[in-house]
């Protein structure tokens, strides 16, 4: 992988977490990074307006912002094998396959997020080194970001980014492999439920 690539997933780590106290300090950061790091002058300028368009928003209000993009939608989660396999038993087995890549690679997660979680996966490749389980784990994320992106409407900040990486870092997904997406990820026997869910 491209240490561009490598540059452009530490990014996409950072902006798809939840925007702590620091955020838009490390906003400052993130453009720097850009224009050390980053060589295409086209990508540059796309990186820095898809980064800027954050600057909008108060952090309070991108907060509001990140929790109805990524927490309150099934089809926008941040967490791969929910993509996959939706509430199948089978992700279980899934999230061990993963953290065990993690391990082999040489890496140990120091936070509490299941090991299907895309920021902590971005950042993951951003400094593993390159091997068959991780381009196939790129691929899967591919497929799992393009369906997030598809989701999101045009002015949605994170839309924005994801669809530079989309179109710079991860292959465009084959049709077999949204349709397989689809087809074996298995929904929660559940009746549709209000949100929030109050208890008295």
């Amino acid at each position: 992988m491209e240490q561009q690539d490598r540059a452009l997933l530490i990014i996409g780590s950072r902006l798809l977490a939840y925007p702590g106290e620091t955020f838009f300090d490390e906003l400052h950061d993130i453009l720097d990074g850009i224009e050390s790091d980053i060589t295409s002058s086209e990508l540059k300028k796309e990186m820095t307006h898809s980064v800027n368009a954050f600057k909008n928003y108060t952090i309070e209000k991108l907060r509001k912002v990140y929790v109805a993009t990524f927490d309150l939608r099934a089809k926008n989660g941040l967490y791969l094998t929910a993509h996959e396999l939706g509430d199948s038993n089978k992700r279980g087995a899934a999230l061990i396959k993963l953290q065990k890549i993690i391990n082999q690679a040489g890496y140990e997660r120091i936070d509490e997020d299941l090991s299907d979680y895309i920021p902590m996966l971005l950042e993951f490749l951003s400094v593993a080194p390159d091997s068959r389980d991780n381009d196939r784990l790129i691929r899967r994320l591919a497929v799992a970001i393009h369906r997030i992106m598809s989701n999101l409407p045009e002015g949605n900040p994170y839309r924005q980014f994801l669809h530079v990486l989309m179109d710079t870092v991860f292959p465009q997904p084959t049709k077999k492999e949204l349709e397989k997406l689809e087809y074996e990820r298995e929904e929660a026997d559940l009746e549709e439920l209000p949100y929030p869910i109050m208890y008295g």
